[in-house]
């Protein structure tokens, strides 16, 4: 039962290391704020928005519950809100890349 809980929680580990390390990559080569979308100029533009926000958004999710409300303060549901989809989408983003990893580098 606890290798399974270790191999959960390292597999979100790698999804939100992924998801932080893409969402600063991204932030720096393209020098825009990275945010959860999927418009376009174009096709192509619009699938590589769609694929920034798949591989970013825990991290991003993550950021947003940390926003403060208009009188300076936190609320404690969207941090607890946005933790609990940060940390299931990271366990997917995870998921998705280490099925990838182990499917190259068997």
């Amino acid at each position: 039962m606890s290798f399974e809980l270790l191999l959960a929680g390292f597999i979100m580990a790698v999804g939100l290391a992924i998801a932080g390390t893409g969402t600063h990559f991204y932030q720096w080569r393209i020098g825009e704020q990275a945010m959860l979308r999927f418009d376009g100029k174009t096709w192509l533009h619009m699938l590589g928005h769609l694929f920034m926000s798949f591989v970013c958004g825990p991290y991003i999710m993550l950021q947003m519950g940390w926003k403060q409300e208009d009188d300076g303060t936190l609320s404690l549901g969207s941090v607890l809100l946005s933790a609990l989809v940060a940390f299931g989408w990271s366990f997917i983003t995870g998921l998705f890349f280490l099925g990838i990893y182990i499917a190259i580098f068997p």
